[in-house]
């Protein structure tokens, strides 16, 4: 090896730690602005259905904030290396799609498109090999929706709102039923989504308990 290839090795390695250095910036803005939507969402779990909706109206201005950062991340990455770096954003971007499809329910009591939520975050389809939304990713954020929901269906009794659960169990078979048409050769999301039995059993003894008191007819559908 002569020195001309030596030294263009070198500035080969410092331009990936500069790049990786500029990526990690913009993770950092992005795991900031998702903590800080998980942070105000996490507050449905004591809040009353009534004051759910301006809960709601403080975090969209979060989720449409992440599309800066969505348009820096693509500008940096180069064509085709989407792949290569992605591992960096990986974790945060997946919250971010949590938190789009938890504001999405509590506000329509509908799911979230993968479209809808690349509309969002501003991620563009020109943007594909540099920056994009993994249908894995997507289906990883759908999960945690679910786990969440799990959990709300228990503290929305201790509100009084006896017919979230109902609500919520009307959903959750509907999104597990859809789940388990999908071939799911990722080991970790198969083990994700084989956990969600439990998610669902947890809404259902809710549902059960509810309705055995009378509390809540027993078919729902109404909004949050």
């Amino acid at each position: 090896m002569d020195s001309c290839d030596v030294e263009r090795l070198n500035e080969l390695l410092e331009q990936d730690v500069e790049l990786r250095e500029k990526i990690k910036e913009q993770v950092t803005d992005l795991d900031k602005k998702t903590r800080n939507m998980v942070g105000v969402l996490n507050k449905i779990h004591s809040t009353p259905p009534e004051s759910i909706p301006g809960l709601l109206d403080s975090v969209r201005p979060m989720l449409h904030s992440c599309q800066t950062t969505s348009a820096a991340m693509a500008a940096l990455i180069p064509p085709s290396q989407f792949w290569r770096w992605k591992e960096m954003w990986t974790n945060s971007l997946r919250t971010a799609i949590f938190s789009a499809a938890l504001v999405k329910f509590l506000a329509t009591g509908k799911l979230i498109s993968l479209p809808e939520v690349c509309q969002i975050l501003g991620i563009k389809d020109e943007w594909k090999g540099r920056f994009a939304l993994p249908v894995e990713d997507y289906l990883h954020g759908l999960i945690s929706l679910v786990n969440e929901l799990s959990r709300l269906a228990v503290n929305a009794v201790t509100l009084g709102n006896f017919e979230a659960p109902i609500q919520i169990s009307i959903f959750v078979k509907d999104l597990f039923a859809g789940f388990s048409m999908l071939n799911l050769k990722n080991d970790t999301l198969r083990r994700r989504f084989d956990s969600l039995k439990y998610d669902l059993k947890k809404i259902e003894e809710v549902v059960y308990d509810v309705s055995l008191r009378k509390l809540a007819p027993p078919q729902g559908g109404h909004q949050m």
